[in-house]
């Protein structure tokens, strides 16, 4: 079973200029996703799709292929990710003749998964590969942001339970009384490659797997306060880790 590893990396950042290649605590922020991916040992090519020749260049220093330029056409702020990796994958088979199996996607906005966590993604595929089309990391919503407790308000900003309009004394009180619920948090991804050729084409087919990760690993840095709050929640996990 061939699994490429793919980390996008575009170069036109609106919110947070040359974001990719931006200093994080010592390295350039795309440098943290080649570094886990390279130290999991369990992905058989680690490659970086960006039409920028700066972030190239960054990531071959690290350790990382860039077998190919991405065109302009898919490096809008509007690109979805299944052309992208559509893309990657149909260039490796028509010039390299390279088929693969499964798809882990890293993004460089969230560096506090693991090389662990791409170890135990990857296990999962080898695992159940005919039983799951893709696989999501995920995170518990926390009680207090759960939107089973979640307001709406009318004209006068009179306030009923969102989204059936029920009154706020049939709130549920106790975080305990929940239902767990989970968000993507954009750490890691796992598609099978098939699923980028099927009618109609997709990232995650119809059988989509959980991957629960702590909630202290997800980041996803879209924002200079957001950057900001990522420095200090990875300081905070690396002295754990270390």
């Amino acid at each position: 079973m061939n699994i490429v590893c793919i980390i996008t990396a575009r170069g036109g950042s609106k919110r947070i200029p040359r974001k990719n290649i931006k200093d994080f605590l010592g390295k350039p922020l795309l440098a943290w996703s080649i570094e886990v991916a390279k130290k999991s040992d369990v992905l058989d090519r680690i490659i970086v799709s960006t039409e920028d020749d700066e972030i190239a260049r960054v990531a071959k220093n690290y350790g990382a292929e860039v077998p190919f330029i991405r065109p302009l056409e898919l490096a809008q702020d509007t690109t979805l990710t299944l052309p992208v990796i559509q893309h990657a994958v149909e260039w490796l088979r028509k010039n390299e003749s390279y088929m693969t199996d499964w798809v882990v996607l890293l993004e460089p906005p969230s560096p506090g998964r693991q090389a662990f966590h791409i170890r135990e993604v990857v296990k999962i595929l080898r695992e159940k590969n005919s039983e799951i089309d893709s696989i999501n990391g995920v995170s518990e919503i926390p009680g207090h942001f759960s939107p089973l407790r979640a307001f709406k308000s009318d004209e006068k900003n009179m306030l009923t339970r969102y989204p059936d309009g029920e009154l706020i004394r049939n709130l549920i009180n106790r975080n305990q009384d929940l239902p767990k619920l989970y968000f993507n948090n954009s750490s890691i991804y796992a598609f099978k490659a098939e699923n980028l050729t099927k009618d109609p084409p997709s990232l995650w087919g119809d059988k989509v797997l959980g991957y629960l990760m702590d909630i202290k690993y997800a980041m996803d840095i879209d924002t200079p306060e957001e950057w900001l709050d990522a420095e200090i929640k990875m300081k905070r996990l690396l002295t754990q880790i270390l």
